[in-house]
């Protein structure tokens, strides 16, 4: 299940205030729980034209709520109530596995180090943590 935010142009979220914009999602941002609420909300701001309607997603979570997560992420997928990541922490690094609890909001990183992310997702179809 998704979550709706705003977001502008330049990339902040909406803040509670609904004029200022955070360069991070945080719990602070306006959230909906549907696409037509959030429209509700933008029809009746000034700035509609500079505000995009994002939907967060399970999947997309660590971008948003997972910041001590550096590097780019390649792929999630979802395993038992967890968001599993591969991660490369920084340009031409090994890529890593991350396992990323929503309860506690805790990221632990695999020690192991994959070459490709190739061999990184023949992990996705092993995994048992």
């Amino acid at each position: 299940m998704g979550i709706f935010a705003l977001q502008s142009l330049a990339g902040g979220f909406l803040d509670e205030d609904l004029k200022s914009f955070n360069k991070v999602f945080d719990d602070w941002c306006v959230q909906f729980e549907s696409m037509e609420d959030a429209q509700l909300l933008l029809d009746t701001l000034d700035l509609d034209a500079q505000i995009k309607i994002v939907e967060i997603t399970p999947l997309s979570y660590p971008k948003y709520f997972f910041h001590n997560l550096q590097g780019t992420i390649h792929a999630t997928r979802e395993h038992k109530g967890k968001i599993v990541c591969i991660v490369e922490p920084y340009i031409g690094s090994n890529f890593r596995i991350a396992i990323c609890d929503l309860k506690t909001k805790s990221v632990k990183m695999l020690k192991i180090r994959y070459k490709s992310t190739l061999s990184a997702e023949a992990m996705f179809a092993n995994i048992d943590f």
